[in-house]
This record gives C-alpha cells, structure tokens and sequence, in this order.
C-alpha cells in the first residue's frame, strides 16, 4: 500500500465498538498489513481534559462547549497521530470519530450542520462502520457507575442520528447484536473489500 487507509468505527457506549477496532487491528497485523488503533476522545492532553471536565461530571457542561472541546481534540488527533500514520502507509483504526459528535452533540440540539463547519480540520474517512445494538441491549450492558451521556432517553436520540447517517450512505451499518465473532467477520469482509477496491 503506498497510501494508508482510515477506518472508523461507531456506535452506542457499550456497542462493542471498542473490541471490535482492537480485534481489527489484531486481524489485519495477522495477514501482514501494517494497522494501528486510535481512539476519541484521545489519548492527548485535550483528550484528558473532555475525560476529566465532560465525561466525569455528575450534569453535563453547555453542549456548545462539548462539541468545540471535541472539536478541539479532533483537530489535535488527525494533525498528531492519523495524518502522520496515513502518511506512512498505515491502516488507522479509530475508535470514534466526527461521526460521534454528530450524533452525540446533535442529539442534545447542536445545529449538525454548525458541528460539521468546526470540524473541518477532521479528513473523510475511506470506510467509516456503525455498529447498531438496539438501546435496551445497551442499557443491560451497562455496570456500575455511567457517563452523563449514557441515559436512555440521550442513547434513543443518538441512535436515530446514527440511523440517518446510516441512510444517507455516510456510515456501514452492522448488526451489533450478534456473537462478537459474527460481528468481526462482516467488519473483516467490509474492509478487505474496500481495500481491495482501492487497490484496483
């Protein structure tokens, strides 16, 4: 591959999103492509600040402020870690993207189209995959202590956003509510075919 390759993956706290980024990640080093994971908010210092001053907070901050600080973070993420990686050929796996903003900000009453205007810095991704588990799964996943965004009435709202990128053709929807083998191997499919394509 000359050029890498940026996939990332969607869905609902809980939806399995995370392990299934890592075991895509493991499946593409296995047949020898060089595949690295990354993951929203980030593992930078705005990253930090969303985990400490947004996620962990008993109310929610003003939604505006949410998506700027993702916004921020986004910017931060694809200059620092998915350009550089692209660059080097690799395949970049995110665990969360532009897409969650959409979905997340915009279920709270943030205009998307404004969302989409302060993330401009964000770049396409080349596959971008949702994985869709009905809300009442989700909330039976859930243990202990949740996040601000994790009520059902907040969860139903972003699942409908999700839904209509959905069918707009801006993200892949798979079933989420299947074994997590099941799971890889349509996420396996949909990537080597799109890999495949790009290389015709």
């Amino acid at each position: 591959m000359k050029k890498g390759f940026f996939i990332c993956i969607e869905g609902l706290d809980k939806s399995g999103k995370t392990t299934q980024s890592v075991l895509l990640v493991e499946t593409l080093c296995r047949m020898g492509y060089d595949a690295i994971y990354t993951s929203e908010p980030s593992c930078g210092k705005i990253g930090d600040f969303i985990r400490e001053y947004v996620l962990n907070r008993k109310e929610r901050v003003s939604v505006t402020v949410e998506a700027l600080l993702f916004a921020a973070d986004r910017a931060e993420h694809t200059e620092s870690v998915i350009k550089p990686n692209l660059e080097k050929g690799k395949i970049v796996i995110s665990d969360r993207y532009l897409f969650s903003s959409l979905a997340y900000q915009g279920a709270a009453g943030v205009d998307i189209d404004w969302i989409k205007e302060i993330n401009k810095a964000a770049i396409k991704p080349d596959l971008a995959i949702y994985i869709d588990v009905p809300v009442d799964v989700i909330l039976n996943r859930y243990q202990g202590r949740r996040s601000v965004m994790e009520c059902r009435e907040t969860q139903e709202k972003v699942r409908e956003i999700y839904m209509k990128l959905v069918q707009s053709g801006e993200l892949i929807l798979v079933d989420g509510d299947r074994s997590v083998e099941d799971i890889a191997k349509e996420i396996e499919n949909l990537v080597l075919k799109k890999l495949g394509l790009k290389g015709a």
